[in-house]
């Protein structure tokens, strides 16, 4: 039986590099954004216009894809703020999205999973566990979104397997909105390369493959678990390499 897969947020970026991989794989892909259908949308994806926060949103999602094996949870956004400089409208945002938004996804799909088994993935950050400077909601929501991951694999086995990658740079818009912050962002993305023992930033592509496998039936004994790509940066000190 084909199987079928929701990626939210698979408009761009990373999502988008999901939606082509699994589409690889053979899935039927059901995937979402808050915006009209993207003109580059891979061949033989499915496009719903949806939110994510809303329960309209999900049960619009949720018929689109009927049986659902796979979830993956991408969408998400970012304020460029320290917690004294947010407001509350800023808090309502990001957390709306990236906490209430998977929370919303996970609770819609797992009634039907928990009979016919199904695998989750949630796309954290490393933010969630080495906080970017000013960037403390997002830093915040993606630490929520790594405690719901072990919560799920644990309340939901055996039948269902719920997993995390908490990506580190990949270059995508908010990547590049995020250097945007620094003093220098030129200065700053070479010493953030430099602490990168792979010699490169990441690609989107990158984290859709772990995504990939994670969905599959090659990883039957993976639950629970949040992987980070970042292409070592976070395995090294504080020193900057590029410097002995």
């Amino acid at each position: 039986m084909t199987k079928t897969a929701i990626v939210t947020g698979g408009g761009r970026g990373i999502g988008q590099a999901i939606v082509e991989r699994l589409l690889q794989d053979g899935m039927n892909v059901v995937t979402c954004g808050r915006g009209a259908e993207p003109a580059d949308l891979p061949e033989g994806a499915v496009w719903v216009q949806a939110d994510v926060v809303t329960k309209d949103g999900i049960d619009a999602i949720m018929k689109a894809a009927g049986r659902v094996d796979v979830l993956v949870n991408n969408a998400g956004v970012q304020v460029e703020k320290s917690v004294a400089d947010s407001t509350d409208a800023d808090y309502d945002l990001v957390m709306d999205v990236n906490c209430r938004g998977v929370f919303n996804m996970c609770r819609a799909v797992l009634p039907q999973m928990s009979e016919t088994g199904g695998s989750t993935v949630n796309i954290g950050s490393i933010s969630g566990m080495v906080s970017d400077p000013s960037m403390a909601l997002y830093n915040a929501s993606k630490a929520f979104v790594h405690g719901l991951t072990r919560s799920i694999a644990v309340d939901h086995g055996p039948k269902v397997r719920c997993n995390a990658i908490r990506p580190g740079w990949i270059m995508t818009a908010m990547a590049e909105d995020g250097f945007a912050l620094a003093n220098d962002p030129k200065a700053a993305m070479a010493d953030a390369l430099a602490r990168h023992p792979v010699g490169r930033f990441g690609e989107p592509g990158d984290i859709a493959k772990i995504v990939s496998w994670l969905a599959s039936d090659e990883a039957p004994y993976v639950t629970g678990e949040c992987i980070t790509v970042d292409g070592g940066m976070t395995a090294a000190s504080p020193l900057n390499p590029g410097l002995f």
